[in-house]
């Protein structure tokens, strides 16, 4: 299977290629693409070497799959390219999220829509694939009304500058900023640019995603999302009204058996998720979990996942491995 990485350079890209060999994903043939700054630059895969190569020349290479996470206008301009040429497209940014011919895939929850013709299919946002990953089995058993999210996301999912700029604070060195405050010991209500109504984009995304992975427009969501001086994932405060009552142990339970997630709640040993502890894990961490005691069949959880990895690689790598094992590429 030849497979190009798009972005391989950037920190997702570097995740992906890392995953590709964790996971023993079948590649004969491995095309790092990235800008043309990087072409010619060396990347270690599996202990050979292989060259950085741009766009145009990928396309050429004709690769069976090519999983992207070079940036939305990359992903706009280019990913149609590789589509023409027979390539299946798995693009990490958010250019083809709410298209409404391309679907938007969390493998756990709705992988068995994809099909051969599916030549773009979108992962979604990384604060949205941790959520919906908690939220789809109980959305199941009890029917899920309304969600109100509050987001404390890594610095990672700014990218490098951003880890650059929080390092240069803690050390007290003037640098280049990639956010319009300090970040060290510092919280910011800002995650991406703000839409008409006053939400950020990030915010607009939980909301918009969410209803289309669960295929449920019903589902009402509200979000606020903060970006926090932390290395090792997203951490999110999820309040959830049902339509009909719950079992605090029949939740825990339903959790527990749903694969990619794991429970992390007990109080008395001080045991609920942290993104210290998610840093590095496929796994979607959930804990606190305890009823919401104003208002009738609502629920309170703390969901914390890695970002770069079940946030954007390694669902990116999981759809891959469905398209193969499903005979779809």
């Amino acid at each position: 299977m030849k497979v190009a990485v798009v972005g391989a350079t950037g920190m997702v890209g570097e995740v992906m290629l890392q995953l590709l060999a964790e996971r023993n994903f079948p590649v004969t043939e491995l095309i790092p693409v990235a800008s043309e700054k990087s072409v010619g630059k060396q990347i270690d895969f599996k202990g050979k070497k292989y060259a950085v190569v741009g766009l145009q020349t990928a396309v050429e290479m004709r690769p069976d799959i090519a999983v992207f996470s070079a940036g939305g206008e990359t992903s706009l301009a280019w990913a149609p390219k590789f589509a023409e040429a027979g390539t299946t497209v798995i693009d990490n940014s958010s250019a083809w999220r709410m298209d409404q011919t391309k679907k938007l895939i969390v493998p756990e929850i709705n992988a068995s829509v994809l099909t051969k013709e599916d030549k773009i299919i979108a992962n979604p946002n990384c604060s949205t694939i941790q959520m919906v990953m908690v939220l789809a089995p109980l959305h199941k058993k009890y029917g899920i009304k309304r969600v109100v999210v509050s987001t404390y996301q890594s610095i990672t999912g700014t990218g490098v500058k951003a880890v650059k700029q929080l390092e240069n604070e803690f050390a007290g060195i003037q640098g280049e900023m990639a956010y319009p405050y300090p970040i060290h010991r510092n919280a910011i209500p800002q995650c991406d640019v703000f839409e008409e109504n006053g939400y950020t984009k990030e915010e607009m995304k939980l909301v918009r995603e969410t209803q289309k992975i669960m295929d449920d427009k019903t589902i009402a969501v509200t979000a606020t999302a903060i970006r926090i001086p932390v290395v090792g994932g997203h951490s999110e405060a999820v309040n959830i009204q049902f339509e009909n009552d719950f079992d605090i142990n029949e939740v825990r339970a339903i959790l527990h058996h749903t694969p990619g997630v794991v429970v992390q709640d007990n109080p008395d040993t001080k045991t609920y998720p942290m993104p210290l502890y998610a840093h590095g894990k496929d796994d979607v961490f959930v804990g606190r979990i305890r009823r919401d005691e104003s208002q009738p069949n609502t629920l309170n959880m703390w969901i914390v996942s890695d970002n770069l990895r079940k946030g954007a690689a390694t669902n990116t790598i999981q759809i891959a491995e469905y398209l193969v094992a499903n005979k779809l590429v």
